[in-house]
């Protein structure tokens, strides 16, 4: 991964081949002391794990795709759980045949290159866990 920062609330980020995107934007969030703020980004892939939250169950129904991938859009958030970056994406990406896939983000792979906006929010959003809806949520109460 390299980055650039433009000024004192942009980054502009591209992640190499082989990388994997969250663990890169939980490197740079930790290096620059990014507590909130916002995620987007494009890029391409070759192996995306993607998840859809049952209601019902609280629990989240996972599945890996394999092969070539344009990451159409990925967006997200970065807050804090008990002090540590707590980074939260969704992703959609094509296949070949233009089939699209989305999901809540659990890993991506680039397989060429990940162009990525992060914007620092001054501040810290923490996340608590909420039984009732089986997530953690933001905790605004603070």
């Amino acid at each position: 991964m390299e980055y650039k920062k433009m000024d004192s609330t942009h980054y502009v980020v591209r992640i190499a081949k082989g990388e994997e995107v969250l663990e890169q934007i939980t490197d740079l969030c930790k290096k620059e002391n990014i507590t909130c703020g916002e995620i987007t980004g494009l890029g391409a892939s070759n192996k995306v794990e993607i998840g859809l939250f049952n209601t019902t169950t609280k629990e989240y129904k996972t599945t890996v795709k394999e092969g070539m991938f344009e990451i159409t859009s990925l967006v997200g958030n970065i807050s804090r759980k008990d002090m540590e970056v707590y980074i939260h994406c969704h992703i959609n990406f094509s296949d070949a045949s233009l089939q699209t896939y989305g999901g809540h983000l659990v890993k991506c792979y680039i397989s060429a290159t990940g162009e990525l906006i992060i914007t620092k929010i001054e501040g810290t959003v923490e996340r608590k866990f909420n039984p009732e809806i089986g997530l953690n949520l933001w905790d605004l109460s603070k």
